[in-house]
Formats: C-alpha cells, structure tokens, sequence
C-alpha cells in the first residue's frame, strides 16, 4: 500500500527540470526569430508594403492577357534554352563521373591523394550556384550560350558526382569479390562488378539533373548566358509586360514537360 502511494498523483512525461529547459529553448527560438526579423526589415519602407496589393493588381491588369503574336519570337531562345540544359548537362556527367570513381573509397586508386582532391572539386561545385558561374563565365568569354552551358556543366558536377560517388560506396561486396576471386584485374572487376549495380542509379541521376538543368537554364539570360531568359530580361527592362506574361507562361509549360518526361524516364530505368 505505502509503495502505490509513493507514486504522483498525475503522470508526466517530462520532469520539471526537462519542461523549463523546453520552455527556455523555446523562448530563445522565438526571441532569435524576432531579432533576425527586426534586422531583415530595419531599412523597409512599409508604405510600399501596404500599397503592394494596389500595385500587384495594377500590373496584373497591364500584364494580361499575354502577347501571343509575340511567341513567333520565342521558339529560338527556347531552343535555345534545351540546347543549354542538355549540352551542359551531357558535358557536367563527362566531368562528373571520373570525379565519382576518384571520391569514392573503394574505388580511389590513391584514397588518401585522389579522394580530397576530388571531393573538393565536388563540393567547390555544389557550392556555387549555377547563376554566379554564369556571372563569372559571361564576364571571362563574354555574353552568349558557350557560358551557359559550361555554367551548367560546372553546376552539374557537384550534384552528379556527390550522388554518384555515394551510390558507387553502398555496392554488394560480394559481387565485387567473387568477380576479383576469378582473378579479375582492376579495370574487369570495376566494368563487370561495379557499373552493373550503379547503373541504374547513374542514369536516374543523370535525368533528374537534365529536368533541373532545364529549370536553372530559363534563367541564366538575365546574366547574359543566352537563352529564354535573355527574352525575359530584355521584356522587362522595356515593361513589355504581356510578352513577360508569355514568356512566364512558356517557361512554366517547358518546365512541366521536363518533369513529365524525366518522371517517364526514371520510372522506365528503376
């Protein structure tokens, strides 16, 4: 009876110690929220803010309905567009896949030289948005499609060469070395061991990254880098805002139509 009676009356989950700590956390969060707010809005004109609704509806109504004689004019930049996409997206996968085998531990032929040099290339890519290679690329060559693509290309790397190199790490074993039990060389072992498991993996990577490209590729024009873009920025700096409305528009539907078709592709593939 006294052992029932040492229990509390009410169950609780947490001790009182664990819920203040919570409530201190809690209140720390709110509190660095409140002061990163007041920080980003310190210089915001909120007369501005308040007639934005006012403004947005004015534009919408100058904006619509879109230009249509104006797409005769837009069918070369978008061809444009896919040509950027998919060149760049053909040249980062050439340049990405050597990286992957380098990075790769089991596949490094000198781990501890080949595999940071490699990871740094990975990671110094991925950590550069396509749009500021395209800035630095139109300012070494100059305005036009050849930096787009290599800013796709450069882009690609870090994405194509991270996911590959992890997926060439997670192999069976076992495949590996009943291949090299044969007395298989390096190079058999890697065409007959390896790539059978990563690629699938490979070519769903591949696509997933073309659908991307073809998104970061509408934008590179407002750099310079050619393309639909370009279309975009030369619109807008005249308020040509019907053709804006178009050129939205052509972008949303080929950005659609790349995501149908990389869906369709790496369903047929896994």
């Amino acid at each position: 009876m006294n052992t029932l009676n040492s229990y509390p009356a009410h169950w609780q989950r947490h001790s009182s110690a664990r819920r203040l700590a919570s409530f201190m956390g809690y209140l720390a969060l709110v509190s660095l929220f409140v002061y990163c707010w007041q920080l980003m809005t310190a210089d915001t004109m909120w007369v501005f803010v308040l007639d934005a609704p006012q403004a947005a509806q004015d534009l919408a109504s100058r904006a619509w309905p879109p230009r249509w004689s104006y797409m005769e004019r837009l069918w070369s930049p978008l061809w444009d567009t896919l040509n950027i996409a998919t060149l760049g997206t053909l040249l980062g996968i050439v340049l990405a896949v050597p990286m992957a085998f380098l990075a790769a531990r089991n596949t490094s032929p000198i781990p501890w030289l080949t595999r940071p040099l490699a990871l740094v290339i990975i990671v110094a890519s991925r950590s550069i948005n396509s749009l500021i290679w395209a800035l630095l690329l139109v300012s070494i060559l100059g305005p036009g499609l050849l930096a787009g693509i290599l800013a796709i290309a450069l882009r690609s790397i870090g994405f194509i060469g991270k996911l590959l190199y992890e997926a060439i790490e997670e192999v069976d074993q076992k495949q590996v070395e009943a291949i090299r039990a044969t007395g298989a060389s390096g190079l058999q072992v890697l065409n007959y061991a390896i790539v059978p498991q990563v690629l699938p993996s490979f070519l769903s990577i591949s696509v997933f990254r073309w659908d991307i490209n073809i998104r970061e590729s509408t934008i590179l024009g407002l750099v310079g880098a050619g393309g639909i873009g370009a279309q975009l920025m030369a619109s807008m700096n005249v308020l040509a805002w019907p053709q804006v409305t178009l050129i939205v528009l052509v972008i949303l539907l080929t950005v659609v139509f790349s995501e149908w078709v990389s869906a369709k592709v790496r369903r047929a593939i896994i």
